[in-house]
């Protein structure tokens, strides 16, 4: 291998916006996300399905089998 090409590869932290910092390992200095898995919805149990206008049931209603 070429010396001096690669990239130097440290340790450093993603900080999440909801405060969770995920240590790991990359060639960037600081990494920002919006969402991780301590506060994605799917992960916290709090997933939910929003249908305020009732879209799904006018869908079910229009095209069921008569």
């Amino acid at each position: 291998m070429k010396e001096g090409i690669h990239p130097d590869y440290k340790k450093m932290k993603i900080k999440c916006v909801c405060g969770n910092e995920i240590e790991t390992g990359s060639v960037l200095d600081n990494i920002t996300v919006e969402i991780c898995n301590k506060c994605h919805p799917f992960y916290t149990g709090n997933q939910r399905i929003m249908d305020t206008e009732g879209r799904v049931e006018r869908f079910k209603k229009r095209y069921e089998k008569k």
